[in-house]
């Protein structure tokens, strides 16, 4: 990534003016396993008395990159940083995968029109419904 590209948008991690308001006005708490970095104010509380928390994602801005257990310290769930809240990996739970929405990786099933639209014929088995029946 260029740094045109670094100064003036957002979609593809954070410019160059979040990254320095960041380090400046926040101190860094945390990092995740997929590298998005965690912040909260140096200041004081907000109006809600909540401090102020923030993530800078390593790649793409896609919320669905925050771990559960960042996410749950993101929304004030508990004040503690979550590295003390984990339980112990099950050998069940997958690795994180993105979220395949808009993307050529995205789920079309059998009928969809990037497909080619074409779905499966009728068997006859359906009976529509009737007020009078």
């Amino acid at each position: 990534m260029g740094i045109l590209s670094k100064i003036f948008t957002w979609w593809g991690g954070a410019t160059i003016g979040t990254s320095l308001w960041s380090s400046r006005n926040g101190e860094h708490v945390g990092t995740d396993a997929q590298g998005n970095t965690y912040y909260r104010a140096k200041k004081a509380k907000t109006t809600e008395g909540y401090e102020r928390r923030w993530v800078i994602y390593a790649g793409a801005n896609d919320a669905s990159r925050v771990p559960s257990e960042w996410h749950g310290w993101l929304h004030h769930s508990y004040d503690d940083v979550p590295e003390s809240h984990l339980p112990p990996a099950r050998i069940w739970e997958a690795d994180y995968t993105p979220n395949a929405t808009g993307t050529v990786a995205a789920y079309r099933p059998q009928g969809a029109l990037e497909r080619g639209g074409r779905r499966a014929a009728a068997t006859g088995d359906y009976e529509a419904w009737s007020p009078d029946a």
